[in-house]
């Protein structure tokens, strides 16, 4: 998955850094996409030396690399750099390279989103002591926003509910959704399934979870086994396609980066039964 970085380690602690020449600068546009330069499946970035002049905070560290986000820099261009998107980033690298990229966008979006107080409207600065954003005005604090969102693989028998949505990505996924308020993880996994296929579930069992800063979510994966002859009655306005499909009939989506991949693939090759 897209986590899965070993023998390298995500260090996201908070940290005061001043950026270096030597660093990873990571400049967005005003839609979010960074700037990089792709050939050949290999992607480079570009340097604290770019960002001189201009406003950063660190982010985070790869091993000994240390990526900073530029605050002000969507105007910025740099010979044989362009502009991608998330989405863009998912097809064209892997490894910690990707996976460096969904993490800064996830506190792109996060920054980005946060200018102003909730509370009163002030000016929000940056935290000094822990990632977060302070009012200097009324002392408000904010932090990065993380969604609670469950990717739910049920089983009958020897299949698995398919689902494709009608908007955005276009291969095979599973049943998925945000917890509500006042709900656990286990009753977002029995709703979900119900409001997107008209299936009961029982036997609801954790799997695994995954960061999945595209969109500033945490994924809980779940399984679980349907109820009755788990008869489909699919939400058409969120999903184009839901069916009961064998193991050896289930088709992966292109990469490994996703959670709702490998809950797929475990199936698929018997390993959940």
């Amino acid at each position: 998955m897209i986590q899965d970085i070993y023998p390298s380690k995500l260090r996201n602690e908070f940290t005061k850094y001043e950026i270096r020449d030597e660093d990873t600068a990571l400049f967005y546009d005003g839609e979010g996409r960074v700037l990089i330069k792709e050939e050949d499946g290999t992607v480079s970035f570009p340097t604290g030396a770019d960002a001189h002049g201009r406003q950063t905070v660190y982010l985070f560290s790869v091993d000994e690399t240390r990526f900073f986000l530029v605050t002000e820099g969507a105007d910025y261009q740099k010979n044989g750099f362009g502009y991608y998107s998330v989405r863009d980033v998912r097809n064209i690298c892997s490894g910690k390279e990707v996976f460096a990229l969904f993490t800064a966008y996830h506190l792109w979006k996060w920054y980005t989103d946060n200018k102003y107080c909730g509370r009163c409207a002030g000016k929000l600065g940056y935290g000094t002591t822990e990632r977060s954003l302070v009012c200097p005005e009324c002392g408000n604090t904010v932090y990065p926003r993380i969604n609670p969102a469950v990717i739910v693989g049920v089983r009958k028998g020897d299949c698995l509910l398919i689902t494709r949505y009608n908007r955005g990505y276009a291969h095979n996924a599973l049943v998925a959704g945000f917890t509500e308020i006042g709900e656990t993880l286990e009753e977002t996994v029995a709703r979900e399934v119900m409001e997107e296929t008209g299936v009961t579930v029982t036997n609801i069992r954790y799997y695994k979870s995954q960061p999945w800063g595209m969109a500033q979510d945490i994924l809980v994966g779940y399984y679980c086994d349907a109820t009755g002859d788990g008869e489909i009655r699919m939400d058409t306005g969120e999903l184009k396609y839901a069916e009961w499909v064998r193991r050896e009939d289930i088709e992966l989506q292109p990469n490994n980066l996703s959670l709702t991949n490998e809950m797929m693939r475990m199936f698929k090759e018997g390993k959940v039964v």
